[in-house]
């Protein structure tokens, strides 16, 4: 952790490869040392869809620009880019509906999906859940970190940024584990393994809704920082968020990562944070709270079992993911949902379906009160991922299902067999 840390303000109004390689050339020289060894650089690419999701990624070409920069320290050895996507779907398809793969043919770099390499299985210091996490080897074996996150707005931990990217770290095997009421208290855990030594924010067009299929937002920002803490401190503030009510950013200083004192960050550049967050101000990020949500469909979110917390990363955050895909895909779908009510984790009050259908989801699902409904029926699973409820929620409300594209469903298939045959060659070569 660097004494003096510092986060970069430069506007960039567009993609433009010549100004992003300026502010990205300006971020070297303030680091003051040089990248050597064995480079990664860590994109965020949860999940990209050429028809309906083209703003919840890092831009392709600002990480080729880094890329290029990288290239010309003469102590670099090894330079690749790597990623761990959306659980369940195939990392390499968000690659190709993305343009990361492309990007990486244009300049020279491989691209990899954490799941096809090999890994190692380490333990953890400072973990409260994860004691031990396998750990992708292009993390494991990097002499220098670049993490390139996407602004936005999360559904249940307020921003997404240089920490909530680390969840892009971990193989989807263990993705999901402690992915529940203890999320934020996960996300801290992974920090352990990917402490970057360089973060380079794309936040030209930052994403609010469901951050996967995210609703763009033009802010006209690059931002670019030494410290992963330091650089969230900075992007919750211009998201309009005090530090401490970022649950893992609290969480990350309680552990001794560093202060989240806004104080203790020296803000440079031609922009100021007042001036972002007045932007940001107007944005209504909907996914957050479920009942601001045009639909007849009503929410009931109960605590988790194993904090008393309400379970916001569990099967609500899975609700939400499954929703969010749904609407993007076919705007509408929500407002236009059967009445009814889903109702996630131990709930305290009476419950109001109406006349439709009352959705318990998850193992630990109850309701300590009456329920109103004309059926019940509840879905079992702990937490319970979006592409499963993907098969639930269209059928039992109304909603068209992204399981019957046409175009989609085909290449997930596709995707999935050749990564399990790309794994096969990486662990055996």
């Amino acid at each position: 952790m660097p004494e003096d840390r510092w986060v970069l303000l430069r506007r960039v109004d567009s993609y433009d490869p010549a100004k992003m390689g300026e502010v990205v050339r300006e971020g070297f020289e303030l680091l003051g040392r040089a990248p050597q060894g064995r480079v990664l650089i860590k994109p965020n690419v949860v999940f990209a869809n050429r028809n309906y999701s083209q703003h919840a990624f890092t831009c392709p070409e600002l990480v080729g620009v880094t890329a290029d920069r990288v290239r010309e320290f003469p102590g670099v050895a090894d330079l690749v880019i790597g990623e761990s996507g959306a659980f369940a779907i195939p990392t390499r398809l968000s690659f190709k509906e993305s343009g990361f793969y492309e990007m990486g043919q244009r300049h020279g770099v491989p691209v990899v999906d954490f799941n096809e390499d090999r890994y190692r299985k380490v333990d953890l210091r400072k973990g409260k859940y994860h004691k031990t996490l396998l750990c992708p080897r292009l993390i494991h074996d990097a002499d220098f970190k670049i993490w390139m996150p996407k602004l936005k707005f999360h559904i249940c931990c307020e921003i997404t940024n240089a920490l909530k990217l680390n969840i892009g770290s971990l193989l989807h095997k263990e993705r999901m584990l402690f992915h529940d009421d203890r999320l934020n208290d996960k996300i801290v855990d992974v920090l352990e393994i990917g402490y970057p030594d360089l973060v380079i924010t794309d936040a030209v067009t930052i994403g609010h809704g469901f951050e996967s299929c995210a609703k763009p937002f033009h802010l006209g920002l690059i931002m670019i920082s030494n410290d992963p803490i330091a650089s969230d401190v900075v992007a919750a503030q211009i998201l309009g968020y005090r530090p401490e009510r970022v649950h893992h950013l609290r969480i990350a200083s309680e552990r001794g990562y560093g202060s989240i004192d806004p104080a203790s960050v020296k803000v440079l550049g031609d922009v100021g944070i007042e001036e972002l967050a007045q932007k940001t101000s107007g944005i209504v990020s909907e996914f957050q709270d479920m009942q601001k949500l045009d639909t007849r469909i009503r929410f009931y979110e109960g605590i988790g079992p194993n904090t008393g917390q309400i379970c916001y990363g569990g099967c609500m955050a899975a609700v939400k993911g499954c929703l969010g895909t749904i609407d993007a895909r076919r705007p509408g779908s929500l407002k236009n949902a059967k009445p009814g009510a889903i109702v996630t984790g131990i709930y305290e009050g009476d419950v109001d379906a109406g006349d439709g259908l009352c959705l318990l989801i998850g193992d630990c699902t109850e309701v300590r009160g009456s329920i109103r409904a004309k059926t019940v029926k509840r879905v079992k699973g702990c937490p319970i991922g979006a592409v499963k409820l993907t098969g639930v929620l269209p059928s039992v409300f109304g909603m068209p299902s992204p399981l019957f594209d046409l175009r989609d469903v085909p290449l997930v298939v596709a995707n999935t067999i050749e990564k399990v045959i790309q794994k096969v060659k990486h662990r055996a070569f």
